[in-house]
């Protein structure tokens, strides 16, 4: 019986449905022209197709932060691999399931300058959590196999695969792996029963307790289990830029984000602690503020799937490694088992205090009579909240406005770009979103800085009849950088005052509909035209220049002093 060969291009395309995967986005060259042409000549896994290659991983993420599922994005060798090395580290710090296929010369010529040529492999070997060059057609549907798996489990993150041209053409047998087989990677699901014991009487005897929930209660799908504890234990909780949703904004005991720009009252709450218990967070910069005076007096407990990042900033009292929701589960387990009488009337002074600290808030901007941007995202909340939509983010201080005036009662509806703080994010991660859930409209919250980082996807937005409503805060600066330098720089904005294009006319050139904005009883109106446009938009805020971002803490200063105005020093 004669065996039936296929080729390595068609073999990556088997082995991508045998996982599930239905949508990818990239953009073609000349190595992978053998891959292009086996996806021409099937119909089981739709491309789409974009403008720069930043943007496919940028989507790719954006599909994965919504469905769950690891995204995929397919790019040529040399400068289209090279291209794709932010949105890479972007998915990396931030623990987002992705693989990156990138086409590689021919197997021969590789070490030799050949025309595109790239090592990729070295490139990415520190902005990704693994990756592979194909020497053999043989190895390629178990190399495939072999990354999903490692992307999706334990602490997830992108893999890359580098394919040579000649793999693409050789042919062989497809035969795909039924399990996984990776000696040294073994994450640890299942946390130590004795300290989860432990931690649960830390939080029992604690007075004044909170939960820090960061981006891996997302990750672990563990928002329920999370909401579970913290109302059957009554402690107050918290969350990161990344553990947006967590815990639903609408319940009492929701104090919102912590951090620079956090709630006055969650850094209050954080610092005054006897007991934290942080779930999925790396305890990063932007929510501990001085390492030196964060937790002090505090029993820290620590929950995470990657043993690296327990007390790799914080000392963990009380160190858990392990799936979150496994974790929790168990914890859970052991509190309905439990005899221990929560003591409400204790927690209540907590409460008590924390109600004092909810009243301090920023004090209101009104810098001149152009739109506060603040207004208009509030309005936008409140315009749009009842449709629930998927809210991204570039980076800057409209992100941060977003987190602090939209709420958010279920994970996976924010999708910013954390670790990394990547400009250019948010648009090609609205194209991902649109195609993770293509019933409702995106809206990605922008500045007039960073929506021109990949302004060119507007095109395959209106290619694809993407529902995106771009949000542009228009400034006329680089925003928060212009912030900075006006508090800790003497007001010297070097390089920060930026020029933009016609927004309207700009979206007109593309096939898309432009709007712009100028006062306050126009905003409605232009968002009711934007959601009934069956395509996308961009909207033109045009805002106050000098509106600052409130709370701020100081880089280097401690939670704590939180700076409510442009007043304080």
């Amino acid at each position: 019986m004669n065996k039936v060969l296929y080729s390595g291009a068609q073999i990556l395309l088997k082995s991508l449905v045998k996982e599930g995967v239905e949508e990818i986005f990239g953009y073609p060259g000349g190595v992978v022209l053998p891959l292009y042409d086996a996806l021409y000549l099937q119909d089981e896994i739709k491309h789409y197709l974009v403008r720069h290659e930043q943007a496919a991983v940028h989507a790719a993420e954006g599909y994965a932060r919504v469905s769950g599922k690891a995204g995929v994005a397919i790019v040529t060798s040399g400068p289209g691999a090279c291209n794709t090395i932010t949105g890479l580290a972007n998915a990396y710090y931030d623990g987002t399931p992705l693989i990156l296929i990138t086409g590689q010369v021919n197997s021969k010529l590789i070490g030799g300058d050949a025309f595109q040529e790239a090592d990729i492999v070295g490139i990415t070997r520190s902005c990704c959590k693994h990756n592979y060059l194909v020497k053999d057609v043989k190895d390629l549907a178990r190399i495939i196999k072999e990354a999903f798996y490692i992307a999706t489990t334990g602490k997830k993150g992108p893999v890359v695969i580098d394919i040579p041209v000649d793999i693409f053409n050789a042919k062989c047998e497809f035969i795909y792996p039924k399990q996984v087989e990776l000696v040294g990677y073994n994450p640890t699901y299942k946390g130590h029963p004795l300290q989860i014991q432990r931690a649960l009487q830390a939080l029992f005897e604690a007075k004044r307790p909170v939960i820090i929930s960061g981006g891996g209660v997302v990750a672990s799908d563990a928002h329920r289990e999370l909401k579970e504890i913290a109302t059957k234990l009554h402690i107050p909780v918290v969350h990161t830029l990344m553990g947006t949703g967590t815990f639903p904004d609408n319940l009492e005991t929701s104090l919102g984000m912590m951090g620079m720009h956090g709630n006055y009252c969650a850094n209050l709450t954080v610092s005054n602690a006897d007991v934290i218990f942080a779930i999925g967070t790396r305890f990063s910069d932007r929510i501990t503020g001085c390492l030196k005076r964060f937790a002090r007096d505090s029993q820290v407990i620590h929950v995470d799937i990657d043993p690296c990042s327990i007390s790799k900033n914080v000392k963990a009292t009380i160190p858990i490694v392990g799936d979150i929701k496994n974790v929790l589960q168990t914890m859970l387990e052991f509190l309905a088992k439990s005899h221990h009488k929560i003591n409400f009337e204790l927690k209540d002074k907590w409460f008590n205090d924390i109600v004092e600290w909810k009243k301090k808030v920023a004090t209101p901007q009104k810098l001149s009579d152009r739109l506060s941007a603040i207004t208009v995202l509030q309005t936008i909340y409140d315009y749009t909240k009842n449709d629930e939509p998927i809210v991204t983010t570039e980076v800057g201080q409209h992100q941060m406005w977003t987190a602090q005036n939209f709420k958010f009662n279920q994970p996976r509806k924010l999708i910013t770009s954390g670790g990394l703080g990547t400009m250019g994010f948010g648009f090609p991660a609205a194209l991902g979103a649109c195609v993770a859930q293509k019933d409702k409209y995106v809206l990605n919250i922008a500045g007039d800085g960073s929506i021109q980082m990949n302004i060119q996807e507007l095109m395959s937005a209106v290619d694809y009849k993407f529902r995106v409503i771009n949000c542009v805060i228009n400034n006329g600066y680089l925003g928060m950088v212009r912030q900075w330098q006006e508090k800790i720089y003497n007001k010297h904005y070097s390089q920060t005052k930026i020029t933009s294009p016609d927004f309207v006319k700009l979206a007109q050139s593309y096939g898309a509909l432009g709007l712009r904005v100028e006062k306050e009883s126009e905003i409605i109106p232009a968002l009711k035209q934007a959601i009934d446009f069956r395509g996308p938009v961009i909207i033109d805020f045009v805002c106050e220049n000098f509106e600052m971002v409130y709370p701020w803490v100081l880089a280097g200063e401690p939670i704590d002093k939180v700076l409510l105005s442009r007043d304080e020093v």
